[in-house]
């Protein structure tokens, strides 16, 4: 007799991956902003959106990724962050209470935290780099959320940071295009060097998510694709079952 292989068991398989992808402007807390606007309530809006819908997945566990994390860096319980160099006097725990020998949390993973505050998520959080995003997908065997934080082109318009560059907004349309397909692949093979020329802050986490997810069948929901102040900011959610 032959020996039949078992088929694979379902923890074989590879965990549900549901990605909030949201931009980190400071602004995106009111209290920076100062004045209300119009535009940032529509950005605050879709951004919560984006962040329910993952949530809805119940994962075991959210991973904040975003710039400013050193390869191998990893913030969780006790981590801070702050909104002081934009003129607000706010402390924001990544993970339960602030600890005094906590780590400084960057901009892309204060504002990771101050969303899933908001959307009043008590669950288990990570905090990473893009470099390190592959592999914290791969030693999961529960659902796990991701919140991707990275904006698009700071060259929109001549009055943008980075002041006017006719290939940002082609740059961000094709962005943008890959988040309302699904496509990993597309996301995966984005230029590092032309997204560091066009000031596009998101391009490594957008291209991090992308290769964790290469070859996985993706539901996607594009929420926003907007130019506010001249930056491109890119809001969807993903479900890689």
């Amino acid at each position: 007799m032959i020996a039949v292989p078992d088929e694979p068991t379902a923890r074989n398989a590879p965990a549900a991956v549901a990605v909030a992808f949201c931009p980190s402007p400071p602004l995106l807390l009111p209290g920076v902003e100062g004045r209300a606007d119009p535009a940032t309530d529509e950005l605050r809006r879709a951004c919560a959106d984006s962040v329910a819908r993952m949530l809805a997945q119940r994962p075991d566990v959210v991973v904040v990724v975003g710039d400013g994390a050193a390869p191998g860096v990893r913030f969780g319980a006790g981590d801070r962050g702050d909104l002081r160099g934009y003129g607000v006097d706010l402390e924001i725990a990544f993970d339960g209470p602030v600890r005094p020998e906590g780590r400084d949390l960057p901009l892309a993973h204060t504002l990771g935290a101050w969303l899933l505050d908001d959307a009043a998520f008590t669950g288990a959080r990570a905090g990473a780099g893009p470099a390190d995003l592959a592999q914290l997908v791969r030693d999961q065997r529960h659902p796990v959320g991701i919140l991707a934080m990275g904006d698009g082109s700071a060259r929109r318009t001549v009055k943008a940071p980075g002041y006017l560059d006719e290939a940002a907004a082609p740059f961000d349309a094709a962005v943008a295009t890959a988040l309302a397909t699904g496509d990993a692949a597309a996301l995966a093979a984005l230029d590092l060097t032309e997204g560091e020329r066009l000031l596009a802050a998101g391009v490594p986490t957008w291209q991090s998510i992308g290769a964790a997810l290469a070859g996985r069948e993706i539901a996607a929901t594009l929420h926003l694709d907007a130019a506010l102040f001249g930056v491109g900011y890119l809001v969807a959610d993903w479900l890689a079952a």
